[in-house]
């Protein structure tokens, strides 16, 4: 299980150019079952996605795929972490 933190190096008004790009793309891997959440940080500097991958040279290779990685727009860290404990709801992230 992988979390990645987005921060933004550019103007909100230059992120706002490649959100449609960066739709595209994370609709692509949820369809794959890659992704397993996203959304915005709050102040908005930035975004988290919660994946699920093989290991890190694969996620790797997903986020190298986004367009704001491709467009120089977000830095990403990259947390590597295993479940040991979910709600109900989330049991299936323990596979």
């Amino acid at each position: 299980m992988f979390i990645a933190l987005l921060s933004y190096k550019v103007p909100i008004e230059e992120v706002e150019k490649y959100i449609d790009r960066h739709v595209e793309y994370l609709n692509k891997y949820y369809a794959s079952g890659h992704f397993m959440a996203s959304g915005r940080k709050l102040p908005r500097t930035g975004g988290v996605i919660l994946a699920k991958c093989s290991d890190r040279r694969a996620f790797e290779q997903i986020l190298s795929e986004d367009p704001f990685n491709q467009n120089n727009i977000a830095n990403y860290e990259i947390i590597e972490f295993m479940p040991t404990m979910t709600s109900e709801q989330l049991k299936f992230l323990m596979d």
